[in-house]
């Protein structure tokens, strides 16, 4: 299988800025600069089909066509590095071994939007990889591949590093803009959109890690390429899946999209581990809906997966065999879900505390039939928060309603949890 974000890895490290520029890094750039005007980078990453790699998968090109060309005044990009939902470490380990990708990407797009100064807003626990990015900008910017007049041409961009001072809520575009300008970090309202008016009122584009680094192979290669990787017809490029849970080798692996979930399972992580059988698996990230055993065949792409009643998200795969307890699991992230939550709003600051002491109340043995409907309320409570951080908290409680609530309805009639004795 061809490989595009871990095509340059090694096994025990980073790749060097020798190594990457030798095996064609930084080519992308050097024919952008040269052979293509900045609106046909745009269309060629609107035809490749990429999707944001960060959770709402909203089409990368068309996201940066949003961005008006006729505003005075600067504009901004900002890399998503802010990673920390549970169970998501794909950024991590990209950028542990190529920073190069990344920063390359970042490039092409200010070229392709217009804008002189790029962030990469990086979780503040990722220090490996912070000090990959910084030595690499470095490098970059010594070999004149960033800064004034790049390659010699009229382009010219600075990247700046910038470590997050934490909460899982600056993972929201705008709640990110705020924190990054030194506000406290609540979301805003849309509209107006930050490609409007976003970083210190100038249009702005936010995208993740993984989709920017995505764009030099895009460039190099042509959309045909990118969408040629895919295991489906409506799918384009390769996809990182970070698995955990109870499989033989929890990984962090680079794979068509469109890979079937059983084949990630049972292939990339050796099947689940001696004598578990698979119960149920979050397929992207804590704030997306359960899967059942129903659904291993799913192509793991982001059409495929909602139509069965979740989303591909990030593509961190939690499996649970048939000895996890899933009103316990759903508790652990409700649990998450309340404590990182801004508080901007009511009904995500009280909805997910209620939530959380009514799941806890059914695990310890004392739910009631009523609980139930009042877990489904909420569900749809909580679609009415300010942003989507509630709606998404609502996810994993949502799917284990939907395919799981025979579980949750024994625990109530048994008074207590029946995987516990």
């Amino acid at each position: 299988m061809e490989q595009v974000l871990f095509r340059h890895n090694r096994p025990d490290r980073s790749v060097t800025f020798e190594e990457y520029c030798a095996e064609g890094g930084f080519d992308a750039l050097k024919k952008a600069l040269t052979a293509m005007t900045p609106d046909e980078v745009q269309q060629t990453v609107i035809d490749s089909g990429l999707r944001g790699r960060g959770g709402a998968g909203f089409p990368t090109g068309k996201k940066w066509s949003f961005v008006p060309r006729n505003l005075p005044g600067p504009r901004w990009l900002i890399c998503n590095g802010d990673e920390m939902e549970p169970g998501t470490y794909k950024d991590r380990v990209l950028l542990e071994k190529n920073p190069f990708s990344l920063i390359e990407g970042v490039t092409l797009a200010s070229y392709a939007l217009g804008v002189r100064h790029a962030f990469i807003f990086l979780r503040r626990d990722y220090e490996t990889a912070a000090a990959n990015l910084q030595a690499g900008i470095d490098a970059a910017k010594k070999a004149g591949l960033l800064g004034e007049r790049i390659l010699g041409t009229e382009f010219s961009c600075d990247i700046d590093l910038h470590l997050s001072a934490g909460r899982y809520i600056c993972g929201e575009e705008t709640a990110l803009i705020n924190a990054l300008e030194g506000k406290r970090p609540n979301p805003r309202q849309k509209p107006p959109f930050p490609a409007v008016k976003g970083l210190w009122g100038g249009p702005t584009v936010v995208n993740n890690v993984e989709t920017l680094a995505n764009v030099p192979a895009i460039i190099a290669n042509g959309a045909a390429w990118f969408k040629g990787l895919a295991r489906n017809p409506e799918g384009a490029g390769t996809k990182l899946f970070c698995v955990s849970g109870s499989v033989v080798n929890p990984v962090c692996i680079e794979l068509p999209i469109g890979t079937p979930l059983r084949e990630i399972i049972d292939q990339a992580c050796g099947g689940l581990k001696p004598g578990k059988k698979f119960k149920a698996c979050i397929p992207g990230g804590a704030s997306t809906q359960f899967l059942s055993e129903a659904h291993l065949d799913v192509p793991m792409d982001f059409d495929p997966v909602v139509k069965v009643g979740s989303r591909l998200g990030s593509g961190a795969i939690i499996v649970f065999d048939e000895g996890h307890c899933l009103v316990e699991a759903t508790l652990n992230l409700i649990k998450f879900f309340a404590r990182e939550s801004c508080g901007w709003c009511t009904p995500c600051r009280e909805g997910l505390q209620f939530v959380k002491e009514i799941l806890e109340r059914i695990e310890r043995g004392g739910g009631e039939e009523r609980d139930l409907d009042l877990l489904r309320d909420h569900t749809r409570f909580l679609s009415y928060a300010f942003c989507a951080f509630a709606p998404g908290a609502m996810s994993p409680l949502d799917g284990l309603l939907a395919n799981f609530e025979d579980e949750v309805r024994e625990h109530i009639t048994r008074k207590r949890c029946p995987l516990k004795g």
